[in-house]
């Protein structure tokens, strides 16, 4: 046993209760329970009071079920969003909305219902919204505890809700600004319609999925034509819809189109021989194929006999295949010129369903030709339609697959007419379903309420138009141009997308292009659970009810009670006492749940309930599913109302797949629970993984990829560590200027300024990958891995009062300061602790500004010498990395380093942690024969044997 004595004592470790075990589950609650107890979002409105705004407007995520990994994403980036601009010292506010109406809450209840055996039209239906309103406060109120558990700190005693009743009308009162200025209509247009769910869609709630369908050819027989060989000839077209086959009016060909006559010859079915045929010239081959197909009928031959132009086909006629029902069936089918007929697939020839068809429906509006209206809300024919009305229901149901089948009743009674020249179920395709049921959709054309896109917005005063029409072409700024050249809601839209930051940029584009070809806005539903389209028709004339007064009177009485104030008892007190209510239809539709979200700038932002909000917003963020969704609806809300944009920033992110870059799915099983993550690593651990990755793409979540986020946590975590147990008893009067430290101390204050900057401009930029990524790699690689490393010596062994020792302290002290900030609008509960730590009595950490970095800091020059000494330490390091591995050596402290340098051979050992640093050509390793200090366990020249203290070590011991 040594007699030599225990030099322990005499060392200054860092001295802390922060502890390296984080305990996030357990510590993470009581921190939120002590913000809100003490108010802690209130103090931070108070203390910025005044100050430059920042508004992030909350997209309002859906009331229904717990929040999925999606919502954690998006809200956490919220959150990092309204942080770092309340750490730049401005006044960011955060109020979080919810959607609450539509038919996800409404298709529950009726779920609830259906499992009691009632029936919803049996029901009230003031009771039916209230059980509606009641499931949505649910999830309010159950999303609201779980977002908060994330460290989301915003206004949560008092959301917007789309459901409150002050919300309801003014959402109503935003109609009344569209039906005012003469952009709302009622027209009857084919629209994306979900039988399943009794409603129609917009295409936000739609989504694609592959199919397999029945692709038919049918034969129309030509009984007119300015061509007299086509007469008693039979035009072809191809489907994947037999179901509209039997509301079919028109046929329509492409004017530039080369079509063909041709003749069937050698088939094995003796009623095909000799039939004529007309299709395109280019798609002989194709229709060929699905006949010998059909009919595995390999012999079968289209022979062409005359081409001609598509242009020569006008004035020809053919008749239904059908037509021997009579009535409907019996009316001439005509022939109509169509630009968009194509010859990429099928026959070149179209049949024209007006019902169930935007081109169809256009194309036959502008000759003249209606819709029937024979698809009833459930996709089933009208019992009174001639073909297929009276049948059973298997044969009336037309989204019903076995209905559609080769051998199905459409099929089967073309066949039986000779009209179906062949049919196949192998037909692969994308097909719009309702993302909610999950059921095919069909175009089905239905009485609606549209927005007009393509009207001019008379309503704009001249500044404001001519802003749009003017703006960058130097034109007058007032009255001095064409001002009754007034902009539609399309132009006034594509010009505020254009004045829009998007993040990241191709946003522009996919938000434009949806803009730039998107139809009329379709903004009315066929359901119970909505804000009403609270308007009046007249019974005989169809005009639309506009009278600001009885408009005023609606939204009063909605003010006052709700969605539920719109009901027939009460018609002629909002029409007043000069008109009569039996001249009056009350629609009774509801209103899209998109134009309820749309309307949120308008009675959130612009509302007196939050005087801390303004409009328009700085920034909307969401998915980039949104494009299609709020970030539209919003945009044509507020430019069709009020000439531009309600955001000044879009900025979206992609979805989150599992760890193989799978969409999550629970019948996969590849979900990750936020929830449970919580339970398990904390909240600080999601939250540092959402802010790590590239959110501006899909990205990846799982267990392998949460296990390498919390060992980024547990060293950043063990920075904070370090730094609160070396700085144990710090003061003011230790303190060393700048000017008077060593270069190493300068150098890092000079790194500490280039973080500065690249994290501001992260914050300007919504990087937060990057801003994550840069303050864990200063933490990791050039504190932890460096600068601690080189200086634990001279603050476990230096003289106290060392101007060395007080340097490095001061540096830590700043990087402290500096380090907290950066990290509490990422890791939010575990800066709260390291603060919290240093200083019990010093408030919270978030209510702290950015922290104060002296640009004066940087010296280029120095840094350039220190890049090539850090180089040179690399190398050393890499060289006495082969000794260690061999157990030639056990430290870096055992090893004699020669390097080509002429720097100070002490300065040199300790930037190496190494023994004594000799001048050589190379770099050269030599195990030391030195003996080794019993304080700091260097070993030295002057130290005779292993125990004995070194000069620096007696010196500061005596």
């Amino acid at each position: 046993m040594s007699d030599k004595p225990n030099y322990k004592d005499t060392v200054f470790l860092p001295k802390t209760d922060f502890p390296m075990k984080a305990g996030l589950p357990q510590k993470e609650p009581g921190i939120l329970e002590r913000w809100q107890s003490e108010g802690l979002y209130e103090q931070l409105r108070e203390e910025r009071a005044g100050r430059e705004k920042f508004i992030l407007h909350d997209g309002p995520p859906y009331a229904n079920g717990d929040i999925h990994i999606g919502h954690a994403l998006n809200h956490v980036l919220k959150d990092m969003v309204c942080r770092s601009q309340t750490l730049l010292g401005k006044d960011a506010p955060y109020v979080p909305g919810w959607d609450c109406h539509g038919l996800p809450i409404e298709w529950k209840v009726e779920e609830l219902y259906r499992k009691k055996k009632r029936n919803k039209n049996e029901v009230p239906a003031t009771e039916f919204r209230a059980e509606c309103r009641a499931y949505a406060q649910k999830w309010v109120d159950v999303q609201r505890e779980q977002l908060k558990r994330l460290g989301i700190q915003g206004r949560w005693d008092k959301p917007y809700l789309t459901m409150r009743a002050k919300a309801e009308a003014d959402i109503v009162a935003e109609l009344f600004k569209f039906a005012e200025t003469g952009q709302l209509y009622r027209g009857a247009k084919p629209v994306m319609w979900s039988p399943v769910e009794e409603t129609a869609l917009a295409e936000a709630e739609v989504e694609y999925e592959d199919i397999q369908s029945t692709q038919i050819d049918v034969a129309f027989e030509i009984v007119e034509s300015p061509i007299e060989e086509l007469v008693g000839a039979h035009a072809v077209i191809w489907t994947t819809t037999p179901w509209t086959i039997p509301v079919n009016q028109a046929l329509a060909y492409g004017p530039q189109v080369v079509y063909a006559l041709v003749e069937v010859e050698d088939a094995k079915e003796s009623h095909l021989n000799g039939k004529r045929l007309l299709v395109a010239e280019s798609l002989i081959m194709a229709v060929k194929h699905r006949l010998q197909d059909s009919y595995d009928d390999d012999g079968l031959e289209l022979v062409a006999i005359e081409p001609y132009g598509g242009s020569d086909l006008a004035g020809t006629v053919a008749r239904h295949p059908m037509h021997h029902l009579g009535g409907f069936y019996a009316e001439p089918r005509p022939f109509l010129p169509g630009e968009f007929v194509t010859t990429d697939s099928g026959t070149g020839l179209v049949h024209m369903a007006p019902d169930h068809g935007e081109d169809d429906f256009e194309l036959c509006r502008q000759h003249g030709i209606g819709p029937k209206f024979a698809v009833e809300r459930d996709g089933r024919y009208r019992d009174d339609w001639l073909w297929l009305g009276a049948h059973d229901e298997r044969r009336r149901s037309v989204i019903n697959k076995p209905f559609n089948a080769p051998e199905g009743p459409i099929c089967s009674d073309l066949r039986e007419a000779g009209a179906l020249l062949s049919a196949s179920a192998d037909y692969h395709h994308s097909y719009p379903h309702s993302w909610r049921s999950k059921a095919k959709v069909i175009y089905r054309c239905t009485p609606q309420w549209f927005i007009a896109i393509d009207e001019p917005l008379h309503h704009l005063d001249p500044k404001t138009r001519a802003e749009i029409r003017w703006e960058n072409e130097g034109g007058p700024a007032n009255d001095g141009g064409k001002i009754d050249d007034y902009p539609t809601l399309r132009e006034t839209a594509m010009d505020a997308i254009d004045k829009t930051r998007f993040v990241p940029d191709k946003g522009r584009n996919r938000l434009a292009s949806m803009v730039e070809g998107r139809p009329d806005w379709l903004i009315s539903r066929q359901r119970a659970w909505g804000v009403p389209i609270a308007l009046f028709v007249h019974r005989e004339s169809g005009e639309l009810l506009v009278d600001t007064d009885v408009n005023k009177r609606i939204t009063d009485a909605i003010r006052e009670m709700g969605i539920d104030a719109w009901s027939e008892e009460r018609m002629a007190e909002y029409l007043g006492p000069d008109r009569n209510a039996d001249d009056y239809e009350m629609v009774g539709d509801i209103l899209d749940v998109w134009f309820d979200s749309g309307s949120t700038h308008a009675f959130v932002l612009e509302s007196d309930e939050w005087p801390e909000l303004r409009s328009p917003a700085d920034l909307y963020l969401e998915g980039s599913d949104q494009h299609r969704g709020w970030f539209q609806s919003s945009l044509l809300e507020s430019c069709g109302t009020r000439g531009r944009a309600p955001y000044k920033a879009v900025l979206t992110h992609g979805f989150t797949m599992d760890s193989a870059g799978k969409k999550m799915s629970k019948s996969l099983g590849n979900t990750i629970d936020p929830l449970k993550v919580m339970e398990q690593f904390g909240a600080d651990i999601i939250r540092l993984w959402a802010l790590s990755v590239d959110y501006t793409e899909d990205h990846r979540i799982g267990d392998e990829i949460l296990r390498g986020v919390g060992d980024q946590y547990r060293k950043l975590r063990n920075s904070f560590r370090y730094m609160i147990g070396a700085l144990a008893d710090f003061s003011d009067d230790e303190k060393v200027d700048p000017a008077d430290m060593p270069e190493l101390e300068r150098y890092m204050l000079h790194r500490l300024a280039e973080i500065d900057g690249v994290l501001r401009q992260a914050v300007e930029d919504f990087d937060f990958n990057l801003y994550t990524r840069t303050l864990a790699d200063f933490a990791n690689e050039e504190l932890s891995a460096f600068f601690f490393d080189i200086r634990k010596d001279c603050l476990y062994c230096d003289d106290t009062q060392g101007v060395k020792r007080r340097s490095y302290r001061t540096v830590l002290d700043i990087l402290f300061h500096a380090m907290v900030r950066w990290a509490a609008p990422v890791l939010v509960f575990t800066a709260e602790e390291v603060w919290g730590t240093r200083y019990p009595d010093g408030g919270s950490v978030h209510l702290l500004e950015w922290p104060e970095v002296d640009a004066g800091w940087k010296d280029e020059a120095l840094a350039k010498r220190w890049g090539e000494l850090i180089a040179l330490r690399e190398s050393v390091t890499e060289a006495i990395e082969p000794y260690r591995k061999d157990k030639v050596i056990r430290s870096s402290l055992q090893a004699e380093v020669g390097v080509p340098s002429d720097e100070d051979s002490d300065f040199l050992a300790e930037l190496f942690i190494s023994g004594p640093v000799a001048n050589a050509d190379s770099v050269t390793i030599t195990p030391t024969e030195h003996a080794k200090c019993g304080r700091c366990w260097r070993h030295l020249p002057e130290v005779e044997e292993d125990g004995d203290l070194c000069d620096r070590c007696d010196e500061v011991l005596n």
